[in-house]
């Protein structure tokens, strides 16, 4: 057989991104997903998830900052934080940064993401490799371990993978509805929603979702290199706090490379063809 020189993600039919790569590390079919490890050699090594890009070792923290520490920073004092998927750790490992932060549940499906990622990516399983006491790790239906609890968390963030295969119920009103039971009186929810020019479909219909649950939605987006289009979309869903309205708490993590407490208020402001789509599901793409 010949060996691999390259792996593409393919958006859709027309488009799709193609990495040059140097060595296949990993391959293996689990129970609920298709797994690859690369290494390339524009973003060094690369987790692979039925064939979606998920993180790779040089652009993470565009990713794993932003989904952390917007919803963290946002609420006042948060103190109890869950987090659905996220089995590579690169998000356990900024929320453990937070000194409030005092327990930390990470529930992800697949326990062989998890124990890979401790082995190929050490630097961003770092926190799963050596947990702090808060940090408590399971592995199993997210959607389940959200629904036994009810008004216990601060912050629940939702790093799942595409809404295809076992992310798919994570992009549901009936799981926002129990996310909604789960959180405190003035909890928050964030979950990661696709790019807003490639996946505009999912974008819309998870903004209306969560409007039918929450009485405050907003985007806000952060630049991914590996994921389509570089724009990547974040939907936060809140009880009390707006972020358009409100002042993050002083005292973030440092240092950091993406996340500033400017940019805390600027992802907030969306160009005109996303607030198109969100607010009268007009596509421009």
């Amino acid at each position: 057989m010949e060996e691999k020189k390259y792996v593409t993600e393919w958006a859709n039919k027309n488009l799709g991104l193609t990495l040059k790569i140097t060595n296949m590390v990993h391959e293996e079919q689990t129970p609920f997903q298709h797994i690859e490890i690369a290494d390339t050699l524009e973003y060094g090594r690369l987790l692979i998830l039925d064939g979606v890009f998920q993180t790779s070792v040089k652009d993470e923290w565009t990713y794993h900052e932003m989904i952390s520490h917007v919803p963290l920073m946002l609420h006042p004092h948060p103190e109890r934080v869950l987090i659905i998927g996220g089995g590579d750790g690169g998000v356990a490992r900024e929320v453990c940064r937070h000194h409030c932060v005092t327990h930390v549940d990470l529930c992800d499906i697949d326990g062989r993401v998890i124990e890979l990622s401790k082995e190929y990516f050490p630097s961003i399983s770092k926190v799963l490799r050596n947990p702090p006491e808060k940090l408590h790790v399971h592995v199993g239906d997210g959607i389940a371990f959200a629904r036994k609890v009810k008004d216990f968390y601060d912050v629940i963030i939702i790093d799942c993978s595409d809404p295809i295969g076992p992310g798919e119920g994570l992009f549901t009103r009936d799981f926002y509805k129990s996310a909604f039971a789960a959180l405190r009186k003035d909890g928050l929810l964030v979950q990661q929603t696709e790019s807003p020019i490639v996946q505009q479909s999912t974008v819309h219909d998870v903004f209306e979702a969560m409007n039918d649950v929450f009485p405050i939605v907003r985007m806000y987006y952060s630049h991914v290199p590996i994921y389509p289009a570089c724009l990547h979309s974040f939907m936060l869903a809140s009880k009390v706090y707006d972020p358009l309205t409100a002042e993050p708490r002083d005292g973030a993590p440092e240092p950091m490379k993406y996340y500033n407490r400017h940019i805390q208020k600027s992802c907030f402001v969306l160009p005109n063809f996303i607030k198109e789509l969100l607010y009268k599901g007009q596509k421009s793409f």
